[in-house]
């Protein structure tokens, strides 16, 4: 069967125009973040805060090939209760590429941009990290015990035992990215990954735009399509039971990647007690598929949680 154009290029029909988007949407991207740039380990990553200073803080963690600007969209909201901070990970978004990558360096990043923007300065915060995201958090939460208040892992690629043995590896090869010679013609080729529906097209124009840069002869991505082939992760079981600080799961109901059973697999993963949220209607994109939900189940989350 020939590919379905809605999931394999939500946004060509669009003929690189904008859709429409609703009140609460264009109410948030309004707000404009503080852009600033931190330096790790040799490398200048891009970051984004929202919210006073003072306030508690609250750390969002984008995934693989994404950037901060995933954020845009529900940052606002909770910046109404917190001091919330976001990076682009070097090798993505508008951060710097390194020759290779490790998970230290990436929590290296987390802890330099967490200090950089104040979160620190209300006691002890929250890191909430998405997919690929999960990883460094999961890393950083291991670290030392008090430094951060919680971790809520959301839609984490950690796959129950007979799940992976029939999953492939993450591709290792080292690529380059096309080159686009328009803009109309780079938004036509984005998609999600894992390929999912998406009803919120003005959610994914917006990261979509951003996820592109002008280069020499039209229009590429902006993250490092060789991380992959540059990065190991350690056994992603034993970085969940490592972790010195509380954690909760957010998984998405109608997620490919995250299934019932993978879910109920990092759930016993977790200490007794640990909360669980499944977002009704949401795929793997969670805070794409399901925005507002997603903000509510945070403040609820944060409001209870820890104690």
């Amino acid at each position: 069967m020939p590919p379905d154009p809605t999931l394999s290029a939500p946004l060509a029909h669009l003929q690189g125009e904008s859709p429409p988007a609703p009140a609460w949407f264009r109410d948030a991207v309004a707000v404009a973040p503080a852009i600033g740039r931190v330096s790790v380990r040799g490398a200048r990553l891009e970051t984004f805060a929202w919210g006073e200073r003072g306030r508690p803080g609250l750390m969002l963690l984008h995934g693989s090939g994404a950037h901060a600007g995933w954020w845009r969209f529900t940052a606002p909201y909770l910046a109404e209760g917190y001091r919330v901070a976001a990076l682009s990970w070097s090798g993505m978004g508008g951060s710097d590429w390194r020759e290779t990558y490790d998970l230290d360096t990436f929590a290296d990043e987390i802890e330099a941009v967490a200090e950089e923007a104040g979160l620190f300065a209300a006691g002890a915060p929250v890191m909430v990290g998405h997919s690929f995201g999960c990883f460094p958090m999961l890393t950083e939460a291991g670290r030392q015990a008090g430094r951060w208040r919680g971790a809520v892992i959301v839609d984490p690629p950690i796959f129950s035992p007979e799940r992976r043995t029939g999953r492939r590896r993450e591709d290792g090869r080292i690529g380059q990215h096309r080159i686009y010679p328009t803009l109309e013609a780079a938004l036509a080729r984005f998609r999600f990954a894992p390929v999912q529906p998406c009803d919120a097209l003005y959610i994914a124009d917006l990261i979509a735009r951003e996820s592109l840069k002008v280069v020499e002869g039209g229009w590429t991505w902006r993250f490092d399509p060789s991380m992959w082939a540059r990065l190991a992760l350690p056994d992603r079981a034993a970085m969940v039971r490592q972790a010195r600080c509380p954690l909760a799961l957010v998984t998405g109901a109608r997620s490919d990647l995250m299934r019932p059973a993978d879910a109920a697999y990092v759930q016993s993963l977790l200490p007794p007690g640990s909360p669980r949220i499944d977002l009704p209607e949401a795929y793997h994109h969670v805070m794409v598929d399901q925005p507002l939900a997603f903000v509510a189940a945070l403040r609820t989350l944060l409001g209870l949680w820890p104690d």
